[in-house]
């Protein structure tokens, strides 16, 4: 394994910066971030701005208008994203890219892929099943009637999907192997009830009565779902990350100016031991989101198993970035709970990261699973 980065990832990261470095938390003017502040729609005008910088289009092909970079390019990305809290479909649309790259037919290539690279299409991705706690392809059915795919079923919790043109699935067929099918909002028997997000963003869940699709929306391949859902779960690690350290950083400037008997808090021992600690957790958050990027991008060839990796990734997210914003939180006093500063937003984004995909307790239990199947020698 090989954790240098390659000079087209380091474009990217650059070019991210570029475009973030003058977005406030959240893409919005501060008056807007008062507690329980809900989004209309994502940030139209940072995604044009990311589309322009050719950062929608990283993990597309050459062929289809991309640049033909892998999820450990799109983590980079999403890394710096998480730092001002950016209210874009960026992981959902990067993993849908890849995914329908890798399993989809020529046509669907065709039809979506130079759309998603342009920013014209947004595409999001369904992962919390029926109620959030089952799997997510369980929820949904899918069957063959003719030439057509219909699907029966429903899932909770589908970020973006009022906004989004298109949403990317998980099912399951009658032979029990997992599929992904893209449905449209406006497809008959597809209907949306509202939620809203820890993070204060419109979720939606979303419910299929005997949707037809065309055989080219369907994705048949029982590797495609597990694949798109590790993409997204590494993906919320380094959203995890970005966010923990933009948050620690946060935490030092604050301490560093907080004075108390003459002298900044920082320099008192027990401030600095627990930011010595939250510093060690953002190390090991990014040594294994590396070693699980890293994994699923070799899986790619079908090569090495990722499902540890991915597991050991989250736990160390999910786990790692409640510590850093509790830590930041107690260490700003009075400051942590004025919702008129910033620091709660990245609370609020922080638990919503922390469960998504699955909390830590769940990547343990399927550790455990892991290593139950395969006891060391």
């Amino acid at each position: 394994m090989d954790f240098t980065f390659t000079e087209e990832q380091q474009a990217a990261v650059e070019a991210a910066e570029a475009v973030f470095s003058g977005v406030a938390p959240d893409g919005v003017p501060s008056p807007a971030l008062a507690a329980g502040a809900v989004a209309d729609d994502f940030d139209r005008a940072l995604w044009r701005k990311l589309a322009d910088a050719d950062l929608l289009s990283l993990t597309v092909a050459p062929e289809h208008g991309g640049a033909g970079l892998d999820a450990i390019a799109l983590c980079l990305v999403l890394r710096e994203s998480a730092k001002v809290l950016a209210r874009v479909p960026l992981l959902e649309s990067g993993a849908a890219a890849l995914a329908i790259q890798r399993y989809g037919t020529a046509e669907l290539h065709a039809e979506v892929l130079p759309r998603i690279a342009t920013g014209d299409l947004v595409v999001t991705v369904a992962t919390a099943g029926r109620t959030g706690h089952d799997s997510a392809e369980l929820s949904v059915e899918a069957r063959q009637e003719g030439a057509e795919w219909i699907l029966d079923g429903s899932q909770t919790a589908v970020p973006w999907a009022p906004t989004a043109d298109r949403i990317l699935l998980p099912a399951h067929t009658p032979d029990g192997h997992a599929a992904v099918a893209l449905v449209s909002r406006d497809d008959d028997g597809v209907s949306l009830d509202d939620q809203i997000s820890t993070s204060g963003e419109r979720y939606a869940e979303v419910r299929l009565h005997s949707v037809r699709i065309e055989p080219r929306e369907m994705i048949t391949d029982p590797a495609a779902w597990e694949s798109l859902r590790n993409i997204l779960t590494v993906g919320t690690c380094a959203q995890a990350l970005g966010l923990g350290e933009r948050v620690l950083s946060m935490t030092s400037d604050y301490t560093s100016k907080r004075e108390q008997f003459g002298f900044p808090v920082a320099t008192f021992q027990a401030v600095a031991v627990q930011a010595a600690d939250r510093f060690i957790d953002l190390r090991a958050m990014e040594a294994t989101l590396w070693q699980a990027a890293w994994r699923i991008t070799t899986d790619a060839a079908g090569a090495l198993p990722a499902a540890g990796d991915v597991a050991v990734a989250k736990i160390w997210a999910s786990e790692g970035v409640r510590r850093v914003v509790q830590t930041a939180q107690h260490l700003h006093g009075g400051f942590g709970a004025d919702t008129d500063y910033p620091l709660h937003r990245f609370h609020a984004w922080a638990k919503q990261l922390e469960l998504s995909l699955g909390p830590a307790a769940a990547h343990e239990e399927a550790l455990g699973d892991l290593l139950a199947a395969h006891p060391l020698s």
